[in-house]
């Protein structure tokens, strides 16, 4: 049986909220466990790459050929690991794996998980819709604005309350604007798988291969030297694997590829519009299984995003990939 390339977006915007919906609310129920921000980061990165190393040493052999003029060289990838040269490979790497990583992880060591809930999902759609204009010419009609306004309003009615906490004082303002730093990472990322035409698995596995000798070597020295602080020895293993199998395969892995799949089908500017619904979703969830209490700016916030989503994904048809982008088999 063979899907539409509409029904295999609707799946993969679906997977994509779920999975995002359901990082939240782990972080703010794990918040308090052993390990810290730097840690998950590092847990993350190993989890992902366990699977999408081997996985970008098949793929460079077997079926990744991009071909870049008469460049053969470059059809071979980046290291034997990454489908794309190096010089892309670090295109979408430094914003999706090391700028993502260290700007949220950093953001959670100052403001609480509840604030990334809000600015992380919640101020995709806006970064995206700038970038893309700027960079791939997508235009900005009317009903789009106010599909945006009615998404910020949303998010601003989820978190807005504990937002204000950034004015009381302490360095939780530093945690916002760092979050707003990863949703910024995210969105060019995102705008860039576009503007080159890459397929979901080879641009996931980039960014692994990407993390695997950026992140990961610097997270050792740092660690070790004592600069930031480590709690991986002390951690129990069970947390540890919990913490690979949800951040590395669920987060990186699986939703890594069905966003950008997402992002074929709805383009950038739609795709994230799509995702602006978690914070409300996330603070839903948090009600039912973490016991917080439900209060009436949580279901108007829900439906005000929800309406702004409507607008913003009917409002322009998705235009066809530019004329410059890599032809990705």
């Amino acid at each position: 049986m063979q899907f539409s390339k509409r029904t295999i977006g609707i799946a993969a915007a679906i997977i994509t909220v779920t999975i995002w919906t359901g990082f939240i609310v782990i972080a703010r129920a794990m918040s308090h466990r052993t390990l810290t921000p730097f840690d998950i980061a590092f847990v993350r990165m190993i989890g992902a790459g366990i699977i999408m190393l081997p996985w970008g040493w098949w793929w460079v052999r077997n079926q990744a050929k991009v071909a870049i003029g008469a460049d053969t060289k470059s059809a071979r990838g980046w290291l034997g690991l990454s489908p794309y040269p190096w010089k892309l490979t670090a295109t979408i790497g430094v914003p999706a794996a090391l700028m993502y990583a260290v700007f949220v992880y950093s953001g959670f060591m100052f403001a609480p998980a509840a604030h990334g809930s809000v600015l992380l999902p919640g101020m995709l759609p806006l970064w995206t819709t700038l970038l893309a204009f700027v960079i791939i010419g997508t235009p900005i009609s009317g009903k789009r604005w106010f599909g945006l306004g009615l998404i910020i309003t949303g998010g601003l009615l989820v978190g807005g309350s504990s937002l204000l906490h950034a004015f009381d004082g302490g360095d939780i303002w530093k945690g916002d604007v760092l979050f707003l730093a990863a949703s910024f990472s995210w969105s060019y990322y995102t705008v860039m798988t576009r503007k080159h035409g890459l397929a979901a698995i080879p641009a996931t596995i980039a960014i692994c291969v990407f993390a695997a000798f950026t992140f990961v070597p610097t997270y050792v020295v740092l660690a070790l030297t004592g600069v930031i602080v480590s709690h991986l020895q002390e951690a129990p293993w069970s947390e540890i694997l919990f913490q690979a199998l949800v951040q590395g395969v669920g987060s990186v892995v699986i939703s890594g590829i069905t966003f950008v799949r997402m992002v074929e089908t709805f383009g950038p500017i739609r795709s994230t519009m799509i995702t602006a619904v978690v914070p409300s979703l996330s603070a839903l969830a948090a009600v039912v299984f973490l016991g917080e209490p439900l209060y009436w700016n949580l279901l108007l916030g829900l439906a005000l995003a929800t309406v702004g989503i409507v607008f913003g994904v009917k409002s322009v048809t998705p235009g066809p990939v530019p004329a410059n982008a890599l032809p990705v088999k």
